[in-house]
């Protein structure tokens, strides 16, 4: 006789895999087999977490085709079930599966606009945080700026795109009308936070995503400016931080006493 354990391995595999039989010792209430009553229950399963995709892809779904999309869903579903009943966090894996979905590979930027819309959902779920006032880091001694650490908003995503994914989502979200977009005129890196009630999602200037990463990391502005003119000499640190406040992207800052000196001595 199975463990539980193992029938409860077996339920889940048989319940994802349509050409696995029904588990063994499955009955109805007649105490009878009742293979068609799991194959009922299978199909309502797979439904729902494909229609849970469909919800949180709405821009991939509206590129592709619904048609398409469900087969590419069922596709991942199989693969990767669900590891919890809240369906609001499923699909962690779905950009990174698509990126490697061959029937895809004629749409190369698909992947990023599933990861735009991954940040999307995982910004409006984020903790709540009071964006603060830029007044305050205005009032910030000019010499103790490059010291100061920024403090994220808990919502803060950033996706990084050789192509123009963030033009390609914003022209398949709501009612607007797709046009066609130029996929050889560069990559858009964009930032997704949720300041208050609504998602906001802008488009990054040079080296600005590198930049909000060192911040998120822990970087002191001195330091993420270093990261982000390594990665494009035409970073503007001022346009980046007028940038961050307007979108309410910061919640607070705080200056260490060693990197003043840090600080101090880059500036000489």
């Amino acid at each position: 006789m199975l463990r539980l354990a193992e029938r409860q391995r077996e339920f889940a595999e048989a319940l994802l895999d349509p050409e696995r039989p029904a588990p063994s010792g499955l009955v109805g209430p007649d105490g009878a087999p009742s293979a068609r009553r799991f194959a009922v229950y299978r199909n309502n399963v797979v439904v729902g977490l494909i229609d849970a995709l469909q919800a949180a892809f709405p821009a991939v779904c509206r590129i592709v085709g619904q048609d398409f999309f469900r087969a590419i869903a069922r596709v991942y579903v199989a693969r990767e079930p669900s590891d919890s009943p809240i369906m609001l966090g499923y699909g962690g894996g779905f950009p990174d599966f698509v990126s490697g979905f061959e029937p895809a590979v004629t749409l190369p930027y698909l992947a990023d606009v599933a990861r735009i819309e991954r940040a999307w959902t995982e910004a409006y779920h984020a903790a709540v945080a009071e964006p603060f006032d830029p007044a305050a880091l205005a009032a910030v001694v000019p010499d103790v700026l490059p010291a100061t650490r920024l403090i994220l908003h808990p919502s803060v995503r950033i996706v990084q795109s050789c192509f123009p994914a963030l033009t390609i989502w914003q022209m398949n979200v709501g009612d607007v009308v797709p046009g066609p977009v130029d996929l050889d005129r560069g990559g858009e890196n964009a930032i997704i936070v949720r300041p208050e009630a609504d998602v906001e999602v802008r488009s990054l200037p040079d080296g600005g995503a590198a930049f909000v990463k060192a911040l998120r990391a822990g970087y002191s502005v001195l330091e993420a400016t270093k990261a982000a003119l390594a990665t494009d000499s035409r970073f503007d640190l001022s346009a980046s931080l007028i940038g961050l406040l307007q979108a309410g992207a910061v919640v607070g800052f705080e200056t260490r006493a060693e990197e003043k000196a840090q600080a101090s001595a880059w500036r000489t």
